[in-house]
């Protein structure tokens, strides 16, 4: 199973641009396949990171076997043909180490400051994805009628036998649907867990005998290790409260009702979101829900998305890959 690390990067400048690379060189060092970053924009703290393709080619600069990832680049937000070349571009730097996570986007903030219409983001997704692969891979046109501006000639092809990995993140039956439909994996997402968007998917491409990608899907799980049960059991009690604030939090800056989410719940969340214990019982952990989901790729978060100290994060890392890679 490809163990990649995921949850560095978001929120404010409190961690210096040169303590995240040292981050992702350790990554590299230690054996991870990937680090992945979310995109966020307009938020009311100035984000270090709302660029992940300007972050993606600092990071595959200074790596040099580690893939880089976007969750999610938000396709609907960018002129596609100009994508294609970014996407490109990345690709050749990093000699293929580039993965491409996209999705739809709703968030109420980065929409209004754009001026795109919330009920035009499902149209603009869709017309950009068929607009940037044909553009990587074939010719593209923007015509008459689409989200953007009619283009006067081709772009393309910019990669031809070159493939980048696109994966699909959302959690509505459109965009699960359009993944399967697409032949694409997933990257499944922590909140919510991915047991409703795995029925859904598996729902689609037995009603429509599609292509299974879950074998090439990601899936993600926050990570509390150390060197003792007890000690990574004080590890998970003591830090869930952060993580739960955290949800409440988000979902006020996302216009969402908090009282959806419902009350703390430790035990759902160590069942459907978390992997704790020694690194042996993690790498147990890891190789179970392999096997129940048939998924071949998973994102740990040890930081808690900034909600934990980043130097007890690179210190889980450091342990759990003596354990994992060695």
């Amino acid at each position: 199973m490809r163990i990649d690390i995921a949850g560095f990067g978001r929120g404010g400048r409190d961690l210096p641009h040169d303590r995240l690379i040292e981050i992702c060189e350790l990554a590299d060092y230690l054996g991870f396949g990937g680090i992945w970053f979310n995109e966020f924009h307009f938020q009311p703290e100035p984000q270090a990171y709302p660029s992940t393709l300007l972050l993606a080619s600092a990071v595959l600069a200074r790596t040099r076997r580690l893939r880089v990832g976007t969750s999610l680049l938000v396709l609907p937000l960018y002129h596609p043909l100009l994508l294609a070349e970014m996407v490109a571009q990345l690709h050749w730097q990093s000699d293929g180490r580039f993965d491409l996570g996209i999705g739809r986007g709703t968030h109420p903030d980065t929409l209004s400051r754009l001026g795109i219409n919330p009920s035009q983001t499902r149209i603009r997704f869709e017309e950009a994805f068929s607009i940037l692969t044909n553009a990587l891979y074939d010719t593209a046109t923007i015509t008459t009628g689409m989200s953007w501006p009619p283009s006067d000639g081709p772009v393309g092809p910019l990669l031809k036998d070159q493939p980048i990995p696109i994966y699909v993140g959302g959690s509505t039956d459109e965009t699960i649907g359009f993944a399967a439909r697409n032949a694409l994996p997933l990257l499944l997402s922590l909140e919510p867990p991915e047991a409703a968007q795995c029925a859904i998917y598996r729902r689609i491409i037995a009603d429509e005998g599609l292509k299974d990608c879950m074998p090439c899907s990601s899936l993600s799980r926050f990570m509390f290790v150390a060197r003792t049960r007890p000690q990574a059991e004080r590890l998970l009690k003591n830090r869930y409260a952060a993580l739960y604030q955290r949800r409440i939090d988000a979902a006020r800056r996302a216009g969402r009702d908090p009282r959806r989410i419902g009350p703390p719940d430790l035990h759902r969340f160590r069942e459907t979101q978390a992997i704790v214990g020694t690194p042996d019982d993690c790498t147990m952990q890891i190789a179970t829900l392999k096997a129940r989901t048939n998924i071949g790729a998973l994102r740990l978060v040890f930081n808690g998305n900034g909600a934990f100290e980043t130097e007890e994060a690179m210190d889980e890392m450091r342990l759990f890959a003596e354990a994992a890679f060695t």
